[in-house]
């Protein structure tokens, strides 16, 4: 028998490719290498899966970095509140969280996963488990997919969903690079995203700050120059390798594309007191200061600024904790407030891929047919998800990226499929 179209890779682009292929009367197999489909859906969003975001499409866009524009093509035709609709019509009822992000009700990704798995079985996707995927044969009129097992699959159209190298537990291991590679597609380098980053700055390696949460802290990516490449507010924690937390995560990949180019560290600026300009700090803590000669500088800062951040501060410009306001200097002030507001510091790596939440990198956008995500190299070789060169910030965006990108892979797999059948 041979399949019109055969989705590889379980993940939520491959479900969704899976659905849209059967959707267009199809003959659909689905082959997962692993035992369990949807295993990154059902961690996602902290195991509430976040499906998507529903920001305006501009926006949403903003934060896929990593080649977002290339989605303009595929959200004119399926978009973020198509996937909104097409959950609610599978009875997932969603809602609206902060930022735009869009959980189901029942704060259970079991429930999303669920709702995609009884899809398959209505339409009667074949369904095979278990199947690692050894080699791909292209050829003009049909392409075989070989498994592992030495099983050759026969099929019209070939979708490629089998997602990046981040969350290898999930089943990402990178295997279809290879696959890509064969049929004549480039890969672009691959970097851990949304990652966690090292430093060996003496504050981290001697645990001064570990443990250390900062909440709506301004983080900035500097380059040599000095200037900003990219600013977060958000929340950020010191650790025992470096800093991690939502804002570290989000900068992460403007810091590992400069260290890709050859530099052996690059510049943190962190402001602890983003909402306040120095101008505005300095005159309300000389003013509290001369009305509280007799406070030491600790307790009138200790309101301001988190007490483990202050006593380092404190330490590093050699002020005694015990200092009183009426001896403290305008020198001291000043450099007080510019440790708070700008204090600056060298990381020089990330954790590894396998500790990234997303993949970096992949199969260049150039090379696809942006609205319906065909190869433009091989004919009905089809590619969606994280194995494409698109990488966003968490929130829904990459989750996004993987549902549409799934749906017009799977959905014009299918016609290719059928218009070769009425050739």
């Amino acid at each position: 028998m041979i399949y019109d179209v055969i989705v590889i890779g379980g993940g939520p682009s491959g479900l969704m490719a899976s659905i849209a292929s059967a959707e267009e009367n199809a003959r659909t197999m689905l082959i997962e290498k692993g035992k369990k489909l949807g295993k990154k859906l059902a961690i996602s969003g902290g195991g509430r899966c976040n499906v998507t975001n529903r920001l305006p499409q501009e926006e949403l866009i903003k934060n896929i970095p990593g080649n977002g524009k290339f989605l303009y093509g595929p959200f004119s035709v399926f978009n973020n509140y198509d996937i909104i609709d097409f959950f609610e019509s599978l009875d997932v009822q969603l809602k609206e969280e902060d930022h735009g992000r869009m959980f189901p009700v029942t704060n259970r990704s079991q429930t999303v996963v669920n709702a995609l798995l009884t899809r398959l079985d209505e339409l009667e996707v074949t369904v095979k488990m278990n199947s690692p995927v050894e080699a791909i044969h292209y050829a003009e009129e049909e392409h075989t997919v070989i498994l592992k097992n030495g099983e050759k699959i026969k099929t019209k159209s070939v979708v490629i969903s089998v997602g990046g190298k981040a969350v290898p537990h999930t089943g990402s291991t990178g295997d279809g690079y290879a696959w890509a590679k064969k049929a004549g597609h480039t890969i672009t380098k691959l970097f851990p995203t949304e990652v966690a980053l090292t430093s060996s700055e003496p504050f981290i390696k001697n645990k001064q700050l570990q443990g250390l949460s900062l909440r709506d802290v301004s983080l900035s990516v500097l380059n040599n120059k000095g200037k900003p490449i990219i600013t977060h507010q958000m929340d950020m924690i010191f650790t025992h390798f470096g800093i991690s937390g939502p804002a570290v995560l989000r900068c992460s990949q403007f810091v590992v594309k400069e260290l890709m180019k050859g530099n052996k560290d690059v510049t943190m600026s962190l402001d602890l007191l983003p909402n306040k300009s120095q101008n505005e700090l300095l005159t309300t803590l000389t003013r509290y200061m001369s009305e509280n000669p007799k406070k030491s500088i600790k307790n009138i800062l200790k309101g301001v600024v988190p007490e483990r951040f202050l006593t380092y501060m404190l330490d590093k410009i050699n002020i005694k904790e015990d200092q009183k306001a009426a001896n403290t200097s305008n020198d001291d002030l000043h450099q007080l407030i510019q440790g708070c507001k700008r204090f600056n510091f060298k990381v020089d790596g990330s954790l590894p891929m396998e500790k990234a939440f997303v993949t970096g990198g992949g199969i260049t956008t150039k090379e696809i047919v942006p609205k319906t995500m065909q190869s433009k190299l091989m004919p009905r070789l089809f590619f969606s998800g994280e194995i494409l060169d698109i990488h966003g910030y968490t929130g829904g965006y990459n989750i996004t990226s993987a549902l549409v990108t799934g749906k017009l892979a799977g959905m014009n797999a299918a016609l290719e499929a059928a218009s070769l059948a009425g050739r």
